[in-house]
């Protein structure tokens, strides 16, 4: 009879119990480090995606901001996308130990903030680091980022954040919420995480108040539109519009190639509000009430209406300050050229203009005399394709 059959060494000293027992444990740790090999190898793997469109806003910018309607237009042929992936690769020790040198940048474990500027890479719009090191023209993004990783219980993962788009930036287009909003898709993509439509919206629109201070929420809202159809905005609520579906028009929308002032022109406007409450008041209200007439425009199918509309808002938003003399020179050249109407689009002081025309020919010609003005590019989106 061996030793391990023994009665004396049934006990909890038994020799053959205590190499089981070391067994067990180095089958155990091996079990635990293949199981972390696992993660990192599906991390690695993984991307997570976001898409969202950029936008322009037909009716009601900056008045939008002081309660009154506006009426924006998704661009569904315009994309911004984002993809999230594992900084890490697999086995890599020598990725892991820089993150371990990188985190202790930070007082504590805890200080989530500078843990995130610490493990996360973005690369977007010309720039390819740390979060820590990116402009402050990134603001915006780092706080979706942030907010993003917050929701979805981060738990200290190195991750690179790319993003790409279709259109430029600092347009008037809605790149700073179409980015923030794709990003932020893509990080809950990654984890596998769900959000309400209402989450998404409330961390979006926390990015976009670092972007350009007070928000109303239209561009959160638009640029995550699924459909080119018209977006309402009126008492802080967002509704989907309704259009004739016997509309053909066409709206061209050309790039200044001078980069759109949000958050400048918004203060701007504030400061003269204050300053002169009756004149300005008045004239948001004016802007506001366009753009309520031109919800039934659109829903009758009333283009030339829309385009008259178009061009004494921008004459308005000329006058609060908004626009510039380039911007005017291109919305004058498209007036002359066969547009119904014209006017800028976004938070002014450089960005785009939009255009509406009753056929893809005008169109066509509207596009191709703003380009020999000196537009840097144009598009050119049928409504209610």
């Amino acid at each position: 009879m061996t030793e391990c059959n023994t009665l004396a060494n049934r006990h909890a000293s038994n020799p053959c119990e205590s190499k089981n027992a070391h067994k067990n444990e180095r089958d155990k740790e091996r079990n635990n480090e293949f199981n972390s090999m696992l993660v990192v190898a599906r991390a690695k793997n993984r991307v997570g995606r976001g898409t969202t469109c950029a936008k322009v806003i037909l009716f009601g910018e900056h008045s939008v901001v002081y309660g009154y309607s506006a009426v924006a237009l998704p661009l569904q042929n315009l994309k911004m996308h984002a993809t999230v992936t594992s900084a890490r690769t697999l086995n890599d020790t020598s990725a892991t130990a820089d993150e371990g040198k990188r985190a202790e940048l930070c007082d504590s474990a805890e200080d989530l903030s500078c843990q995130m500027q610490n493990l996360i890479t973005l690369k977007a719009l010309g720039f390819d680091g740390l979060l820590r090191s990116a402009p402050a023209r990134f603001a915006s993004i780092k706080t979706a980022i942030q907010e993003a990783l917050r929701f979805a219980n981060w738990q200290g993962e190195a991750l690179q954040i790319e993003t790409a788009c279709d259109f430029p930036p600092e347009r008037g287009l809605g790149s700073s919420a179409a980015a923030a909003g794709a990003v932020i898709r893509a990080i809950l993509d990654y984890y596998s995480i769900n959000a309400s439509d209402e989450k998404l919206f409330e961390i979006t629109q926390d990015a976009e108040r670092v972007a350009h201070g007070k928000a109303s929420g239209l561009d959160a809202t638009a640029t995550s539109a699924m459909l080119q159809q018209p977006v309402r905005f009126l008492d802080g609520k967002f509704s989907r519009m309704s259009i004739s579906p016997t509309i053909r028009a066409w709206i061209v929308l050309a790039d200044s190639g001078f980069k759109g002032t949000t958050k400048v022109t918004v203060e701007a406007l504030r400061k003269k509000r204050d300053s002169q409450p009756k004149i300005v008041n008045a004239l948001l209200q004016e802007l506001g009430q366009i753009a309520l007439n031109a919800e039934n425009d659109l829903e009758f199918g009333n283009i030339q209406n829309i385009g008259s509309s178009m061009t004494r808002a921008h004459k308005i938003l000329a006058e609060l300050g908004i626009s510039t003399p380039f911007l005017d020179a291109l919305v004058k050249n498209a007036c002359e050229n066969g547009a119904l109407g014209a006017k800028l689009t976004g938070g002014g002081g450089g960005g785009c203009i939009i255009a509406i025309a009753q056929s893809q020919e005008d169109a066509s010609k509207v596009s191709i005399a703003l380009k020999n003005a000196g537009a840097a590019r144009t598009w050119i989106v049928e409504i209610g394709q």
